[in-house]
């Protein structure tokens, strides 16, 4: 009975492995060219290299974050790789205005919107949790609500192009941590709403992709989490 119990588990993980892992068509970099995407968190690290990818396809990018100067820089690499065409607007996610403003300016570049990546998180520590209501908070307005005010104003142009969204997440909003407290409750926010969100969009037949990619804990050269580790990357693909 035991090893028929390992049997059925293992043939359930190569089920599952398959259900999440084989795409439709193979990936092809054509299949993105003249794309239109806002990319957030993108003055450094993931949103950074996916900026310079996107740009390399390219991609028409608009990028966001809150050093103005950096994001220039990422701008100008951008345009050098051959992105269609690569705009910046600088601001912080913890407004919700500035955060429906990025979507807006994109309407009025682009016409429309075939990708909503969202990267950005806002600066938290790597301790035993301190207490601080107001801080968790803040970290979710930047970390979650933005997310989501962002994902219902570009909606309407991602249901007209049959477009996706792309969230990165943390191997923290699936399993409780210690020393990680405030971040993992805003990464459990989005695991929950973008979850839920998918089965949904499945059920109304909205066609529109969700994306969550669930990273570990890895060195990006940004301070916003005071953590290292060893690269570790698992996607899961809703279509």
């Amino acid at each position: 009975m035991a090893l028929l119990n390992k049997a059925l588990i293992a043939l359930l993980g190569i089920l599952l492995a398959v259900y999440f892992y084989s795409g439709k068509e193979e990936f092809k970099p054509e299949m993105l060219k003249g794309k239109r995407v806002i990319i957030t968190g993108a003055s450094s690290g993931i949103g950074e290299q996916m900026a310079y990818h996107l740009a390399r396809m390219g991609s028409h990018v608009l990028i966001t974050a809150r050093t103005e100067e950096k994001l220039k820089k990422v701008i100008e690499k951008c345009s050098k790789l051959g992105a269609a065409s690569a705009y910046y607007i600088p601001g912080s996610m913890d407004n919700m205005t500035f955060a429906k403003s990025v979507v807006h300016e994109a309407e009025r570049l682009f016409g429309g919107l075939d990708m909503l990546i969202l990267n950005h998180v806002g600066f938290t520590y790597f301790n035993f949790f301190d207490g601080d209501v107001d801080h968790v908070r803040n970290l979710l307005e930047i970390n979650f609500l933005s997310y989501v005010t962002m994902t219902v104003e570009a909606l309407p142009m991602l249901k007209a192009s049959g477009g996706n969204i792309v969230v990165v997440s943390s191997f923290a909003g699936k399993v409780g941590l210690p020393l990680t407290v405030p971040y993992s409750t805003t990464k459990f926010a989005l695991d929950g709403f973008f979850s839920s969100l998918r089965m949904e969009f499945y059920q109304q037949k909205v066609n529109v992709s969700i994306t969550l990619s669930v990273i570990s804990y890895i060195d990006t050269g940004n301070n916003n989490l005071h953590a290292k580790s060893n690269n570790m990357l698992l996607t899961v693909n809703y279509e």
